[in-house]
């Protein structure tokens, strides 16, 4: 048996593809790929596939990982060569790796959002005003999670943020809590911003860039 970390990224259309039919999707690209992959013992056997960090649907993932067991060695170029073949497009294997850190080392993510507005004036001061109410400390919203629905302040997930104005485009630049224990998700934080300020931009568009243990090392 042997472990191997795949990288993806998700963009285009098959970022509003859900989770179950992202793990759909791989199971058969391996399945067509001819990977051996190792399947679990017991009663209901099925094949070892993990997503360490599920993508939030609607964005966009430049290096997303998946853990992988296959049945016997096989060259990393190999592996990403014959998924890359199988895979639809939006999705693309970008990094084959032995896996170093463990999941629950996961503590932020960095995030772009690309927002698009109707004219220049509104896009500086939703900049302005957004980068204000960060520093202030205090967005309160919503937030669901298993236990129910609960107000948070929403500054205390966000590790850094900025924000900037250029034309009729902003673009923001933010560290999230991202795992196992705190969890912000970027839609969330941009809804709540948008809400603040009755925004009603014209398009959104919200990529993950990176993924963080702590001190901000990056998961490997």
């Amino acid at each position: 048996m042997n472990s191997v970390r795949l990288w993806y990224e998700k963009k285009g259309l098959t970022i509003y593809t859900s989770h179950l039919d992202m793990n759909r999707c791989f199971t058969r690209a391996v399945r067509m790929a001819g990977i051996p992959l190792w399947y679990t013992e017991g009663f209901n056997p099925h094949p070892y596939m993990t997503f360490l960090l599920p993508l939030p649907l609607g964005t966009v993932g430049v290096r997303e990982p998946i853990d992988i067991r296959t049945e016997q060695d096989m060259p990393k170029e190999e592996i990403m060569a014959r998924l890359n073949a199988v895979l639809p497009d939006g999705i693309k294997i970008v990094d084959v790796t032995d896996p170093v850190n463990k999941v629950n080392e996961i503590v932020s993510a960095r995030y772009i959002v690309d927002i698009v507005f109707s004219n220049e004036g509104e896009a500086e001061g939703f900049a302005a005003g957004v980068n204000a109410v960060m520093e202030s400390g205090e967005l309160m919203a919503e937030k669901r999670s298993k236990r129910g629905i609960k107000t948070v302040n929403l500054c205390e997930m966000v590790s850094s943020f900025s924000a900037e104005s250029e034309g009729v485009n902003v673009s923001i630049n933010t560290v999230l809590a991202t795992g196992t224990q705190v969890n912000l998700n970027a839609t969330l934080l941009v809804d709540t911003l948008c809400n603040e300020f009755g925004a009603d931009p014209e398009k959104i568009r919200i990529t993950r860039t990176d993924i963080y243990m702590p001190e901000s090392r990056n998961f490997e």
